[in-house]
């Protein structure tokens, strides 16, 4: 496509080709594209045609490997000199980037902390942070979560988050990836509403989309294929019927019957459960239902209603607090390891995000895991396996590295490992979200024919089209008759200022004294000082307001462990008089002490690092480090350490929950650690190991480009939003620290 040039344009590409393998092929083949000052782009096109790599190049991301690119009145890339990383930087501070995936683009834990980041890279004066913060959080609606941590929030709110960021940041071209695929109806509907918003303020959107509607307002559409870029504008809009505003499509349920408390010929029955997370509301309560054997079930209801848990106690990945469920004649309420087994042969499960399905070197490998784990010979195998890459259409990505395919691509791969296993219950969760219209009418051709075949189906899904097309019935979640509707009360987090005296004190304050106290409790030798150490431990976790339960659910691995060691210095040590005889072991009066000394002394360490890391943030610990180091800053890298730090902590949570969904999705094709033959075992564990180190790999790589698209450039000067006051209550609480010091000291005089 050629486009005239448009006079200020801030995106021009002049014959940009584009090649993953060296040139072997073109991604991206001779593309000229404009995009004028305020425009509206739409990129459409199907998965794998290049997209989002065209979407990276312009939003300044990635460089071509030829032709020439203008962004922001910069030359960054030209065949003569290559690319110019300067002349890139410069361009990155007017341009933000929405990625598909939010959770990958949190850099902090506390909402405004993270808009902040965008700015403080750009240097700006702190006292202007404030303003463009509160100006980006109202424009999205999330002003009033300021203080939450966005880690915790539902993919909509995130991706609100994430936009307010680049907000923050001024930018005048906005490029979003897919923002909306894994949305709710409502929460797509709200993010689509704002991206009209900062449309209207004048900011130029590059939208990459599958979804027809979210054309709707867009100046141009552009058809990425073949290496090519199409304007589709006229056609597109004829063909899919592009209405005159934007709106939440489907939203409305669909007209099917409600899945009863009872069924004639059940296939899946859930009899009284309730399910809560730990001290939460019930997510399911008390429900009962009963799913006809070969129908098509859709479970519908906003993020968060309950939808994928019920999924996961249907696949006995979790257990129900209340109740039974029944599957196939199969019935449990803790599934026995037997029990379990049995279920992998009958009951198939395909996850929201596929990139945590696949486990192999190969697609072909990966679709032969689970016939492998049923005992299956190589024959059988192979017919299975060419069957399901046959059904989805990908028999052409049969010998491709799963994790260098689009992430439609690599959907369609983890469903094709799910049917090789022939499951008589199949439970797909949102299995068309971000695949193209090809790709979502093979899917949902693959559905009639599994239904055809007698297969129960329970889809998960925000398409309410899909719904009224596909199934034969609905489970609605977000009902008083699935899950409790009253809303939790707002809680303030252990870590903000405003839940104690310990999560007001300065951090730099906190890592100090605490350190301190958590080193001298390794010289407690006496009594007297263990009494000290007690009190002051006592103390600290009484102003910190966590509560006993809290810190028991913080620290108990470790009390179980040092249980352990106390009861193996009790029966090793033999000093002191001798109370028990058992066998050729002692219980005598020394090996008590020494039990009793080193398990109080390691409880009290244990019990101040569980205070300090749950009342300070990450972000709160990395700035006292920055602080605290700065005298070091001419020669190491402070502020870089720091910011992996703060990255590291960040992202240590997001890693322990993929590899929990990484287990449920080995555990769902019967490689189990838990179950099976030597062989088998390691094979389960390598398919845990191999994808977790991807998911690290993948992180590390979007977060990479997070942190470019938010201008942060290592040795930059950088200005921080809230700098670091040490106040009286610090220092009130650095000389309670000597105080016990002191005391310390002068009991090490006493022996009790």
């Amino acid at each position: 496509m050629t486009d005239d040039v448009v006079a200020g344009a801030p995106i021009e590409l002049d014959g940009v080709r584009f090649s993953y393998d060296g040139g072997a092929t073109w991604v991206l083949d001779g593309v000229d594209l404009r995009v004028g000052p305020g425009e509206r782009i739409a990129l459409v096109g199907p998965n794998g045609a290049g997209k989002s790599t065209l979407a990276r190049l312009i939003a300044g991301l990635a460089a071509p490997d030829h032709g020439t690119v203008r962004l922001m009145g910069h030359t960054v890339f030209d065949d003569a000199h290559g690319a110019d990383a300067g002349a890139y930087r410069k361009a990155r501070r007017s341009i933000g980037v929405v990625f598909q995936n939010p959770e990958d683009q949190i850099v902090t834990t506390t909402v405004a902390a993270d808009v902040a980041f965008g700015p403080e890279n750009l240097n700006v004066a702190p006292a202007l942070i404030g303003g463009r913060v509160h100006d980006a959080l109202s424009a999205v609606g999330m002003d009033g979560l300021r203080d939450a941590d966005p880690t915790a929030m539902s993919g909509g709110q995130q991706q609100r988050v994430a936009i307010a960021g680049m907000l923050a940041m001024d930018s005048r071209v906005l490029v979003l990836d897919e923002p909306t695929a894994m949305l709710d109806p409502q929460a797509r509907a709200d993010v689509l509403a704002i991206i009209e918003r900062v449309h209207q303020r004048g900011t130029a959107i590059v939208m990459v989309t599958h979804h027809p509607d979210e054309v709707a307002h867009a100046d141009r559409v552009l058809a990425v294929e073949h290496g090519v870029v199409r304007d589709v504008t006229a056609r597109y809009a004829h063909a899919h019927g592009i209405p005159s505003q934007v709106h939440s499509p489907g939203a409305a349920l669909p007209d099917l019957p409600r899945v009863g408390r009872a069924a004639h010929d059940p296939a899946v029955v859930f009899d009284h459960v309730s399910f809560a997370y730990a001290h939460g509301s019930p997510v399911i309560d008390d429900l009962t239902v009963g799913i006809e054997r070969g129908s098509t079930v859709a479970l519908v209801g906003p993020n968060g209603s309950g939808k994928t848990t019920f999924a996961r106690l249907l696949c006995a990945l979790i257990a129900p607090d209340e109740g039974t469920i029944c599957v196939e004649a199969l019935r449990w309420h803790h599934a026995k390891r037997r029990q379990r087994k049995a279920l992998r042969r009958s009951l198939g499960l395909i996850m929201q995000r596929p990139e945590r399905q696949l486990f192999a070197a190969t697609v072909r490998e990966d679709v032969a895991y689970g016939p492998h784990n049923q005992g299956l010979d190589e024959a059988a195998v192979r017919e299975r396996v060419q069957e399901a890459l046959d059904l989805v259409g990908i028999a052409d990505l049969a010998d491709r590295d799963p994790f260098s395919l689009s992430g439609g691509q690599q959907r369609l791969a983890a469903i094709a490992g799910v049917l090789a296993c022939r499951p008589r219950v199949l439970v797909m969760d949102e299995p068309t979200a971000s695949l193209d219209e090809a790709a979502v009418e093979r899917v949902h051709a693959l559905m009639r024919t599994l239904h055809s075949q007698g297969v129960t189906i329970l889809l998960i899904t925000h398409d309410m089209r899909a719904a009224q097309q596909l199934a034969d019935a609905m489970l609605v979640f977000g009902e008083r008759t699935t899950v409790r509707q009253e809303a939790p009360e707002p809680r303030v987090a252990p870590s903000d200022a405003r839940y104690s005296a310990i999560s007001r004190l300065d951090p730099r304050a906190k890592v100090i004294g605490f350190l301190v106290l958590m080193f001298s409790a390794f010289t407690m030798a006496s009594w007297t000082q263990l009494a000290v150490g007690c009190a002051a431990t006592l103390a600290i976790a009484a102003a910190s307001r966590l509560g006993v339960h809290v810190l028991w659910r913080s620290t108990r691995m470790f009390a179980v462990v040092l249980l352990i060691m106390g009861l193996f210095n009790m029966l090793v040590v033999r000093s002191g008089t001798p109370l028990l005889h058992i066998g050729a072991w002692a219980l005598t009066t020394g090996g008590l002490a020494v039990a009793a000394l080193y398990t109080i002394r390691f409880m009290l360490v244990i019990v101040l690092g569980a205070v300090i890391m749950l009342t300070t943030t990450p972000t709160a610990l990395t700035d006292a480090f920055e602080s605290m180091m700065s005298v070091f800053r001419k020669v190491l890298h402070v502020q870089e350490i720091a910011l992996v730090m703060s990255l590291a902590l960040r992202f240590l949570p997001t890693i322990a929950d993929e590899t929990v969904s990484i287990r449920d999705a080995q555990a769902a094709r019967g490689g189990s650690i838990e179950t099976g033959s030597p062989i088998q075992r390691v094979r389960a564990m390598c398919a845990i190991i191999v994808p977790i180190f991807a998911g690290v790999i993948r992180h590390a790589d979007n977060l990479a480009l997070a942190l470019d698209a938010r201008c942060y450039q290592e040795g930059e000067p950088r200005s921080h939003w809230h700098a670091l006051r040490m106040r009286a209550r610090d220092w009130w609480f650095l000389a309670g620290v000597a105080v016990v010091l002191c005391a310390l000291a002068l009991s090490a005089v006493f022996t009790i």
